[in-house]
């Protein structure tokens, strides 16, 4: 009998391929509510799921069959995984398949605030030829990027903005052990946030984490300084950057996660015109999709063939056995 994968939001045909070619059924859901993800899990092996899902604790327990619950992505926030431990059920991640494209991505946005791409473009369209004589754009070469949190992601930021355009590199991650020699290690925040020209957040949300960034933060990064986060929305004080904004605390922000998804566009955050906006995006280019979708549903097999995954966030074994 062939095993079935559940995947609430559906995904790229190259991971479902992946998993019909080896014999999976697959089951796409109709919505991501609640009660229909608890009434369609019951007989299902395996969840492949994107961040729109939330896989909490009731859903766990209806999910009587399954061995593997598959991340498209890195974020965890919507899985509850101390249950899914608890039921020896393997969670998973695809780090490597979208970290490079989430990483050009804060260029992107880096290069958009200091070339004030969105203001000249505004501009330009309603006749203002003359703004280049006003609105003068920034070098990024000689200017410091303070990085916190130096995971795949932050390192790789920390490269293109140190080889690609010359830039000076501070980090900041008391997890880390080992830094790459590009980057200046300083063990304060407070450090990196008062010397950096922009500075750029890769933190997971955690109950450390949340708000790591608010009022005190922003009064000490310098007025000129760019702000810009693609890790978590939580992780920064949203009613705390809007006040940073509008009396130009800092000079201008970047942002590709919400405290709240999807985000009230009519609050003041969107009607303010140092900032950047981006539908948690980052990670979403054609190719870096096509990667996690694949990725997750490796796993997804690996686990059903009785392998150990790639890419475990939990210790299955470790909490069934002892071992």
């Amino acid at each position: 009998m062939n095993k079935t994968v559940y995947i609430p939001l559906d995904i790229e045909k190259e991971g479902k391929n992946y998993l019909i070619e080896r014999g999976y059924h697959l089951k796409i859901a109709k919505n991501v509510e609640k009660q229909t993800l608890i009434n369609d899990i019951k007989n299902c092996d395996a969840i492949l799921t994107r961040s729109n899902a939330m896989i909490d604790a009731d859903v766990i327990k209806a999910a009587k069959n399954v061995k593997v619950i598959s991340k498209y992505g890195v974020g965890l926030n919507n899985i509850d995984v101390k249950t899914a431990t608890e039921h020896g059920i393997y969670v998973t991640i695809t780090p490597e398949a979208n970290a490079n494209v989430v990483a050009e991505h804060v260029m992107a946005l880096m290069l958009n605030l200091s070339k004030k791409i969105m203001i000249m473009d505004k501009e330009l369209r309603g006749g203002n030829f003359d703004i280049r004589n006003v609105v003068y754009s920034e070098d990024l070469e000689g200017k410091t990027l303070g990085i916190i949190g130096l995971g795949r992601i932050g390192k790789l930021v920390a490269k293109k903005a140190y080889k690609g355009f010359k830039m000076k590199v501070l980090g900041y991650d008391p997890y880390v052990e080992h830094f790459p020699s590009m980057i200046k290690r300083k063990d304060q925040l407070e450090e990196v946030l008062q010397k950096s020209d922009f500075i750029s957040l890769h933190l997971p949300l955690l109950e450390s984490t949340k708000h790591i960034i608010s009022s005190n933060e922003f009064k000490l990064m310098k007025d000129s300084a760019f702000f810009i986060n693609t890790s978590r929305g939580g992780t920064v004080d949203e009613k705390a950057l809007v006040e940073a904004l509008k009396t130009n605390e800092i000079a201008g922000a970047g942002l590709d996660v919400f405290e709240m998804e999807p985000p009230n566009t009519k609050a003041e955050l969107f009607s303010l015109d140092n900032i950047i906006v981006t539908p948690h995006s980052a990670a979403l280019s054609k190719e870096g999709s096509i990667k996690m979708s694949v990725h997750a549903a490796m796993q997804v097999d690996q686990v059903l063939k009785g392998e150990k995954p790639s890419w475990p966030v939990n210790n299955v074994e470790q909490y069934l056995y002892g071992g």
